[in-house]
């Protein structure tokens, strides 16, 4: 499913100020492709996310999903942070769309073995969320947006709460994942590196109200490991990025800095 973005605005207002996140977005997400967006802090990146998953409205312009729609669901997210529901086992945390949908009992045992095989949490069906560690936690919700069929997946930040070493591993499961259905995925993240490691091409946004300063293609081999990090075109890729965002970063934090008590 290709994923359209035509002059994307978005603007809160409050008792004291209008405010505007989004400056006019324009970008399109191919079908079955892995697409990434970079950009500071508080550019609204969320708040974009949110719009293309249906959670919030735009002030202006347009989200498109075109193409035959082949699959149960249009957009299903995974968030920053696991979003369990802490009462259920693990099983019954990962068929929640078709729950929804009314299916059988039967069927939602099926569903959730098959999508906990997947992602390599078979024998902990049984368990619940708090017996898990967040890498587990993690796993278990890219399953749940898996077992929901959706078009196009959109996760938010879904590694930024886990150390080092799981953040390592689990990106590779994740690509081994996508390798998989190749669904169309829309990440937002603060990590170059993962990004570049995860993603087809990258929008780089300006600070808030932002904009597209580029989009960026990974001219980095699949398939992609640890490994692939080290090689000089993954190394040239991350100083690319890094040379499009430093500038919005450093506006932003200006921006954000508290002004001087005098």
């Amino acid at each position: 499913m290709k994923v359209v973005l035509r002059r994307l605005t978005k603007e809160f207002v409050t008792k004291d100020r209008a405010f505007r996140a989004l400056g006019g977005i324009d970008f399109e997400v191919r079908d079955r492709e892995f697409f990434g967006i970079v950009g500071p802090t508080g550019c609204g990146k969320t708040t974009l996310l949110h719009i293309i998953a249906g959670l919030d409205e735009a002030t202006q312009g347009s989200v498109e999903f075109i193409g035959d729609k082949r699959t149960k669901s249009m957009v299903s997210m995974v968030f920053q942070e696991s979003a369990l529901m802490p009462w259920r086992t693990v099983e019954d945390n990962v068929p929640l769309g078709d729950e929804f949908r009314h299916e059988q009992p039967s069927v939602l045992k099926r569903v959730s073995q098959f999508f906990l095989e997947i992602v390599r949490l078979a024998d902990f069906g049984g368990s619940r969320p708090h017996e898990l560690s967040g890498g587990m936690k993690q796993k278990v919700a890219i399953a749940r947006a898996l077992a929901n069929d959706p078009e196009v997946i959109v996760m938010d930040e879904p590694f930024a709460s886990l150390d080092a070493q799981t953040r390592l591993l689990l990106r590779e499961e994740l690509l081994r994942i996508w390798e998989r259905d190749k669904k169309t995925v829309i990440l937002v993240t603060h990590n170059i590196e993962e990004a570049v490691m995860l993603c087809d091409r990258i929008a780089v946004l300006s600070a808030a109200p932002a904009v597209v300063k580029s989009v960026f293609t990974v001219d980095v081999p699949r398939p992609r490991t640890i490994r692939s990090m080290s090689s000089p075109d993954f190394t040239r890729c991350v100083e690319k990025i890094w040379d499009l965002l430093r500038n919005e970063v450093d506006r932003a934090m200006r921006v954000n800095q508290p002004s001087e008590t005098r």
